[in-house]
């Protein structure tokens, strides 16, 4: 019987450098988001399609590493949530930003969930993941927000996007940070046995 520490499981060094990924392409998100994007109609349609593009695309190069997709539910199903975001965004920006923005809130609810349950998966194989959880609770929160934020009649752009973005950046930087402080520990003692 295998277990999550197996070859199935990312390396710590794969993982550690995929948040430091993702917090960097969002990081990036964010700040056009709220300067370019805001004068650039064309660049923040753009952006919003290209915002759970990423997150698809994300999810399947973490889960390739570590069994793929049919070997890591949540992320197959954050995969796919992703994917369908990216396509009801671009059909949806027609019809304005409050729709827009009813989908991202949707999104968030659901890979949030989906976040959470990654990361209390790969507690057990790689600790530190307990800014991922928080991540992923903070997400359904901003989500809720997002739809209640939609159904007003405010006018919303980009920018009410960017905060959920902006969180999601530091919650991937700080576990990066985690999973590198533990793993400098780690070796620490290794040294000095």
């Amino acid at each position: 019987m295998k277990t999550i520490t197996d070859a199935k499981s990312p390396d710590q060094d794969w993982l550690k450098t995929y948040y430091y990924l993702r917090f960097a392409v969002s990081a990036i998100w964010v700040a056009l988001a709220f300067t370019v994007a805001q004068a650039m109609p064309s660049l923040a349609v753009v952006m919003l399609v290209a915002y759970p593009a990423w997150d698809a695309l994300a999810n399947h190069l973490d889960a390739s590493r570590s069994g793929g997709l049919a070997s890591n539910k949540s992320q197959m199903l954050n995969f796919v949530v992703s994917v369908v975001t990216a396509i009801a965004v671009a059909a949806t920006l027609p019809h304005g930003m409050h729709a827009v923005l009813q989908i991202f809130g949707m999104w968030a609810v659901l890979s949030g969930l989906l976040q959470l349950i990654t990361g209390l998966r790969r507690w057990k194989s790689y600790g530190a993941q307990w800014a991922m959880i928080l991540s992923g609770a903070q997400s359904g929160l901003a989500g809720a927000y997002m739809l209640s934020k939609a159904a007003g009649t405010a006018p919303v752009s980009i920018a009410d996007i960017a905060p959920y973005a902006a969180f999601g950046a530091f919650y991937f930087l700080i576990s990066a940070v985690s999973l590198t402080i533990s793993d400098a520990r780690r070796r620490s003692k290794a040294v000095a046995i």
